[in-house]
């Protein structure tokens, strides 16, 4: 399977008949999501921006698909997951950090950049005013509002 551009040459994997963008992903996927007990999905699309007419042409709208959606019992966004491999410049690119920004914005949640490691994960909110320090984590079973406040 051939690698979109952008992907950063990322190797793509197959798990339980799912294609996740990295190694890593489907590590994320398989230790930390795929047993979890909340409802959850797997690059869903959120729309950022819509289309907009500029003279007599359209500008396209902007979307933003995260690697993993986790859903409270109420339907509520519970987590919007990131799957990256260092949370510096290396690791989140400045679009990535835009991108970021405006689906907070547009649905009041942040999006949870994590790290995966053998047995845990790192997590960490980008861009924030206060310094937001990264959080090891050894399942998705808590409330980002703990971190960030309500």
């Amino acid at each position: 399977m051939r690698n979109k551009p952008g992907t950063h040459f990322g190797k793509k994997i197959e798990l339980d008949g799912i294609t996740f963008d990295s190694v890593k992903e489907a590590q994320f996927y398989e230790r930390f999501i795929k047993d979890c007990g909340y409802r959850y999905d797997i690059h869903p699309n959120f729309t950022l921006h819509d289309k907009i007419a500029v003279g007599g042409i359209n500008m396209r709208g902007l979307t933003y698909k995260p690697d993993f959606v986790i859903y409270e019992p109420s339907g509520e966004l519970k987590h919007v997951y990131d799957v990256k491999n260092s949370f510096g410049i290396y690791g989140v690119d400045a679009a990535a950090n835009i991108r970021f920004r405006l689906f907070a914005a547009r649905y009041n949640h942040p999006v949870e950049v994590v790290v995966v490691r053998k047995n845990d994960f790192k997590m960490k909110v980008l861009s924030t005013t206060k310094q937001f320090e990264q959080q090891v984590m050894t399942s998705v079973d808590y409330r980002i509002q703990e971190f960030i406040g309500e």
